[in-house]
Parts: structure tokens; C-alpha cells; sequence
């Protein structure tokens, strides 16, 4: 039995990866207000705007490499039972190699219908207006927005 080891990562992991976080001086939320881009009053407002922030997140993520950092973290699972706990939206932590990984803000590479936040499609491009889920309702980025309660 490996003895078990517990990592958490933000977004400071990811920058060496090429990708912006929100909060830096250069971050994502540089000229945009974060309710209009990630919140469901920006959604109720106009999803296009945030529908085309996250499809360009979602560009900038599929074009980053993992770094070391995360392929270090997979390598530890020879010797440990890792768990992963991230904020990260990316998925640069599996392309890295780890096997355990829980994303507490969603994950940018699945959709989800604007009506049932259970059932999860995988998704490589953008996500357009008009595309609908089987349920009927628009899809929209699986992720956790601003005021969500």
C-alpha cells in the first residue's frame, strides 16, 4: 500500500505552461469585468461574450504543453497514492500523467447544458450559440462562474 500524498494547485502551476492566470497584472480579467464574462448574470446578459471568453481559454489551453511541474506530480504516483485537488480549469495535469485529479471550477474541455449540470460532454472546439443539448437547452462551458450558489 503507498502511503497517500495530497497536492493542491492553482493557477501559478499553469503559467509555466504559457497560460494567464485571472488575477496577474497581464491576467485574463485584464479588460473584462468578471460578471460580465464568468458569472450567470454576464450568461443572462450575453452568453455570446462569455461563450466566446471561455472558447478562447479553451483555444489557449489545448495549444499549452504540461511542464515539469506536472509531469513531476505524475511521477510521483510510482511511489505515492497521489490525489490532485486543483483550481486549474486546464487539463494539463492528466496530459502530464496524473490519474486522480478533482477540478473544483469545472473543466474547460466538457460542456454541459444550461439546464442539467450533471451529464458532461467532451468538447475540443468552440462551443457555438445555437448548439443545443439532447435536453434542448444551449450548451455553455463547464465551469464554475462568479455568484454560482
Amino acid at each position: 500500500m503507498k502511503p497517500k500524498l495530497v497536492v493542491l494547485t492553482g493557477a501559478g502551476i499553469s503559467a509555466e505552461s504559457g497560460l494567464r492566470t485571472f488575477r496577474d497584472s497581464d491576467g485574463l480579467w485584464e479588460g473584462h469585468d468578471v460578471y460580465e464574462v464568468a458569472s450567470p448574470m454576464g450568461w443572462q446578459k450575453n452568453p455570446s461574450l462569455v461563450q466566446d471568453f471561455y472558447n478562447l481559454r479553451r483555444q489557449d489551453v489545448l495549444a499549452a504543453q504540461p511542464n515539469a511541474a506536472h509531469t513531476g506530480l505524475a511521477q510521483l504516483e510510482q511511489w505515492y497514492d497521489v490525489r490532485i485537488i486543483t483550481q486549474n480549469i486546464d487539463d494539463l495535469h492528466e496530459r502530464g500523467g496524473s490519474t486522480r485529479v478533482l477540478h473544483l471550477h469545472g473543466e474547460i474541455l466538457k460542456m454541459r447544458s444550461v439546464h442539467d449540470e450533471t451529464v458532461l460532454y467532451d468538447i475540443r472546439e468552440d462551443i457555438q450559440m445555437g448548439q443545443l443539448a439532447p435536453d434542448g437547452g444551449q450548451f455553455r462551458p463547464h465551469v464554475v462562474w462568479f455568484g454560482k450558489t
